[in-house]
This record gives C-alpha cells, structure tokens and sequence, in this order.
C-alpha cells in the first residue's frame, strides 16, 4: 500500500524486535543504526526545522510479538505518537509453539490501540528467506499464512504495510548479514527506503524494489563451506541458547527508550546519525 500524506509528523515511536532496534547495521560508534533511525533521519529532513521530529525506539531484540504487546505498547501511547512503526513475527515463525492466530490478534491490538491514538502506522510482511537459508523453507507455510493474516489485519485497521514477500529481492542474500537472519546495512536502507516511499516522502520512489545485478553462482565447496561455518557459528549458538530457555534480549533495555529530537548532522545526537 502505498499512500501521499500531506500531514507533518512530531513524535515517531518503533515497536518491534532485533530488526527495529537495528540489527546487524552498525552505526560506528559500537551500537546500531537500522532502518527505523534511517527512516525517522527522511522524516526529519524532509520535514526540515519547520517541524522537528521527536523519535523514541523502544525495541529489544529476541521480543515476541505477545512481549512487544505487553511491553512497548503502553510506553508508546503515552508517548502521544502520531507516527509508529510496528515489526514482528519473526521469533515467533521459529518457535515450537508458533500459533499465526494469536500473533495476529496481537498485532490487529496493537496496530488498533496505536491507530487510535491517532497515529500513522506502518509495518511489513516477512520477507521469504529460503534463498537466504535453505533451512528457512521447512517455515515456508507458516511465513506464509502468517504474512496473510498480517495482511487482513493491516487493510482492516488502515496500516500502512509494506508487502516484502511479493518482492523478490528482499530475499537477496546480498541484503542479509552473515547470521543471514537480520538485514545488513545495504538491506537495512532498503526497508527504510521503502517505508519512506509508503509515507510518500519528497524524494522516495520505488527503486527499493528493483533487483541487484545477476551474481555468478559459486562452486559446490564454496556454498559447502559457507553452510558448515553458518552452522557452527550461528545455528548451533542458537538453538544452544534456546534449548535452556534464554533469549538474545535478556537483560536489556531499549537503546532509545524516551523522544529525543533527530538532530541532523550532529555528531553528539543518540543513536539517529
């Protein structure tokens, strides 16, 4: 969905997991930029100082989507956002007790009670990474009926989604950092770009979606070494991790937990450079 808003925003809010908070897209300074920093940095440059953007981003990575519900949702609306973003699933698709039914109703309350409040809320679908990790496509059903509930419930409560499964490249593997389960920079920039061209911001068009130059295919020891060192590296850590029950996000606090002003350019500015 597409939409050219006239309207000016003042207080953005990110809800979501490991994505939102901007993983793997450095920012040079041992933390991480992401999309959602990318995104309000076009809000507020296209807005330029005739209205300043305030911007809060309250994701941890490894949330589910029930957590970011109980979580972030009430620190968001006293907030008073006029704009929101809201990503998640993603920790739910692996989970054993995986239920696309209550994730949707979690998401259709989110997305209602922020709507509510007034604000302008976009998210967007998983994209399919079964090109990404080969492993991906035994969760190829459940991304699926997943994305079409999120779908319904966006069209239902007039969210704007961004439909990445339809798009091909959001699968390219160049866009996907090496633990090939969080974007990198170059993919990062993508979902930004295409979450401005959504909001219709001056300057955004559609060239989000056009597919990187045609790369040579790698040899079979290429790919079979690449997979023996994503196994040892990241799949065993992980599924370790969770076999004893703990999650990437234990402990931690949301890297922008309050509305700060995005502060173009100024190198003492918290996390939105």
């Amino acid at each position: 969905m597409e939409a050219r808003l006239p309207r000016r925003f003042e207080r953005y809010v990110a809800l979501g997991d490991s994505s939102t908070e901007g993983l793997d897209d450095p920012d040079g300074r041992g933390g991480y930029r992401g999309w959602a920093n990318r995104l309000a940095e076009a809000v507020a440059r296209s807005q330029g100082s005739a209205t300043p953007l305030l911007y809060a981003n309250l994701a941890i990575r490894g949330r589910r989507t029930r957590e970011i519900r109980d979580e972030q949702l009430a620190p968001a609306l006293a907030m008073r956002p006029d704009l929101a973003t809201l990503f998640c699933g993603t920790n739910d698709v692996v989970a054993r007790d995986f239920d696309a039914g209550q994730v949707a109703a979690d998401v259709d309350a989110t997305e209602r009670a922020l709507r509510g409040a007034g604000a302008t809320v976009l998210t967007f679908t998983l994209p399919d990474l079964a090109s990404v990790m080969p492993l991906a496509r035994r969760l190829s059903p459940r991304l699926r009926d997943l994305n079409a509930r999120l779908r319904a419930v966006a069209a239902a409560n007039g969210t704007l989604l961004v439909d990445f499964e339809a798009h091909p490249v959001a699968g390219d593997p160049r866009l996907w950092s090496e633990d090939r389960l969080h974007a990198n920079s170059a993919g990062h920039a993508r979902i930004a770009a295409a979450l401005a061209h959504t909001l219709g911001l001056p300057g955004s068009d559609d060239s989000w979606q056009r597919p990187l130059p045609t790369l040579a295919r790698r040899s079979l020891p290429v790919r079979l070494g690449r997979e023996l060192s994503w196994h040892l590296r990241h799949l065993l850590p992980w599924l370790w991790r969770h076999a004893r029950g703990r999650s990437s996000g234990d402990g931690r606090r949301p890297k922008r937990p309050e509305l700060w002003p995005v502060e173009l350019g100024s190198p003492g500015e918290p996390e939105a450079s």
